[in-house]
């Protein structure tokens, strides 16, 4: 069984310097950027929308990358599944990373599939020795593939499994300790999954290595009354922010994105949004500075 490392001191940060405040980049957008400069910082594309080759959205991709920094998401590396990882996947992945020199690249811990099935859904995993075994095994061989750290997203949960023995923050800060990767800190998902589970969200924004986030997510949800769903759908709810000033003020400055994927309005009320964030960060920096 794995041993955890022993508590230390807060670990000192390794991620990059934040780029500022970013959307992520999607088709009914694409005219908006390729038509004149936006008040964005960087954008951030779903990987395999553009890890085939050849095709208008790659195409789009690589004008949008001559005029803004891009960072990679994948919805499909299955980091928790058994067996090895997909190696054409791995392969297709950097061979778009190579080609595009992203910020980052990050994806989830979840699972999607199992013996080249695809679910197309991020599935939870149990927090226990061997699912934190599989998962160093997985970032591992990812990170060694693409040459570089990769960024792992917490997971909004709607169950929960009696075969867990630790809690999430502790498995992330496991993770990050055992192999070296970093952290899309999503907050909306943070405050989805304390609401169905009945945690203080910001207790467990406390107990994550401060400097091993290198991004924020900052999303909408849809309230069913008994529990709350990560549809990204909708508005950054006033709790959510709420919630994400307080991730700052743990964090500190780390690049920060709107995330938006279903019912996509126009992009000036995305634009709005991150100016909300802009916001609160220039707030919580100046009552640090206080």
């Amino acid at each position: 069984m794995l041993q955890p490392h022993p508590r230390s001191a807060p670990q000192a940060s390794v991620r990059q310097a934040s780029p500022g405040f970013g959307l992520g980049l999607r088709r009914p957008h694409y005219q908006d950027f390729l038509a004149r400069p936006q008040p964005v910082d960087w954008l951030e594309v779903i990987s395999e929308n553009y890890m085939a080759l050849g095709g208008k959205p790659r195409e789009v991709l690589f004008k949008i990358r001559a005029h803004y920094p891009i960072a990679l998401h994948g919805v499909s590396m299955s980091l928790g599944s058994p067996g090895a990882l997909n190696p054409d996947y791995l392969r297709a992945l950097k061979a778009l990373a190579d080609a595009v020199e992203p910020l980052w690249v990050s994806d989830h811990l979840a699972w999607t599939g199992i013996h080249g099935f695809n679910s197309h859904d991020l599935l939870p995993l149990p927090y226990n020795a061997e699912s934190l075994r599989r998962m160093i095994e997985h970032v591992d061989a990812a990170q060694t593939c693409l040459g570089r750290r990769i960024l792992i997203e917490n997971p909004s949960s709607y169950v929960a499994f009696r075969a867990s023995d630790m809690d999430e923050a502790d498995f992330l800060t496991e993770l990050c300790q055992r192999t070296d990767c970093l952290l899309l800190l999503d907050v909306n998902n943070v405050f989805v999954s304390s609401v169905n589970h009945g945690f203080d969200p910001r207790a467990y924004l406390r107990r994550l290595p401060a400097g091993r986030v290198q991004q924020i997510h900052v999303a909408g949800h849809t309230d069913r009354g008994d529990v709350i769903i990560d549809t990204h759908d909708q508005p950054v709810r006033d709790e959510v922010w709420a919630l994400y000033a307080d991730a700052l003020h743990h964090v500190g400055d780390v690049a920060t994105m709107i995330e938006r994927d279903d019912q996509i309005p126009d992009l000036s009320e995305l634009l709005t949004e991150l100016d909300r964030a802009r916001e609160i960060a220039r707030q919580v920096n100046a009552a640090e500075l206080v």
